[in-house]
């Protein structure tokens, strides 16, 4: 019994990512090579950092994460391994739910890496100079169909002629036709090879334009409101709407907040709320346990000098995890019970 508790207080240590980390590593470089194969680039980036700079792990932690996989999949038989219910459990317990997510949807779904997935993989500085001179309409169908943090670092390689051009483009687009994103597909595979996908025509919109500007630079992003406010104030006040700040967690109710804390890791937290409105902090405090919050306030006095870029992308971390789970209906965003994200 006491070694069960052991290892379970050894486990308990550990993230979610890290425990990815530790049963990659455990698993041998050809196995691991290969599941890393199914991920996407970001998966493998933050899989990658966490084996790189895992210290101090110990032998009871290593057995802890390998039982904890085996007890979640001992279920699943040789029979089985192709099932859907196998693979998702599988990935979830290896990644956790935020990081699975699209993994798991690339696989069930038998997708491909299309032209424009390639993208994904590369810098953002090289989209943005591999696009700059395609019509601008091309330029928002691409910086639409990526993550919204990867098209707000591409257009922060704009000037802020094209970036304006381009996000105003991006907000009126409802959808493509499918022969035009196979044009598109075939036009860059020719570039980074790969198979054409055969759907997505549906991208864009205010709302994709709100998520971009929420991953630009701060001070970009208030300029960049302005400037679109100047051409079309009705579209630059719908997108400020849809916009969702880390201070405006504090119009989520409580029962949000908690839903979100239970995703989040101790460490992002208290990097995150460095920089955070002391009102944003309380909102945080008060939905913890007494102990808990404790803790966390005095891992926030402990905690030195962190460069703001530091605060900022910790912050943007933990609003990607509250959009996830208010597209999902977990969670609210915004106060009236309406969901803004």
């Amino acid at each position: 019994m006491a070694e069960d508790t052991n290892s379970e207080n050894a486990l308990s240590k550990l993230n979610r990512l890290e425990r990815a980390a530790i049963l990659l590593m455990s698993l041998g470089e050809q196995d691991a090579a290969e599941i890393l194969k199914h991920m996407g680039p970001k998966e493998v980036q933050r899989v990658g950092t966490a084996m790189a700079t895992l210290t101090n792990i110990n032998q009871t932690q290593v057995e802890g994460v390998v039982s904890e996989f085996l007890e979640a999949v001992s279920g699943q038989t040789g029979m089985g391994l192709g099932s859907d219910a196998y693979i998702r459990n599988m990935l979830t317990q290896a990644l956790g739910t935020d990081k699975a997510g699209a993994l798991i949807d690339r696989i069930l779904l038998g997708g491909n890496t299309t032209g424009l997935d390639s993208l994904k993989w590369m810098e953002s500085r090289q989209v943005a100079d591999l696009i700059r001179h395609e019509h601008p309409q091309i330029q928002a169908i691409v910086v639409s169909y990526l993550d919204a943090d990867q098209s707000a670092e591409i257009l922060s390689n704009f000037d802020e002629k094209v970036r304006l051009d381009i996000i105003m483009r991006v907000a009126a687009l409802e959808a493509v036709q499918p022969a035009a994103l196979h044009e598109l597909n075939d036009i860059l595979e020719r570039q980074f090879s790969g198979k054409a996908g055969t759907q997505t025509t549906s991208m864009g919109g205010v709302k994709v334009a709100a998520n971009i500007v929420n991953f630009v630079d701060s001070t970009m992003a208030s300029d960049l409101l302005e400037q679109i406010k100047e051409v079309d104030e009705d579209l630059g006040t719908q997108i400020q709407d849809l916009m969702f700040v880390f201070d405006d967690l504090v119009d989520v109710d409580d029962r949000g907040i908690q839903a979100l804390l239970r995703e989040v890791s101790t460490d992002l937290l208290v990097v995150a709320l460095k920089g955070a409105d002391p009102t944003v902090q309380e909102k945080i405090f008060k939905n913890m346990s007494k102990r808990a919050a404790e803790l966390l306030r005095d891992d926030l006095e402990a905690k030195g000098p962190v460069k703001l870029s530091e605060v900022e992308g910790s912050q943007k971390e933990i609003l990607t995890i509250a959009r996830r789970l208010a597209d999902a209906g977990e969670i609210v965003l915004g106060g009236g019970g309406e969901a803004m994200v």
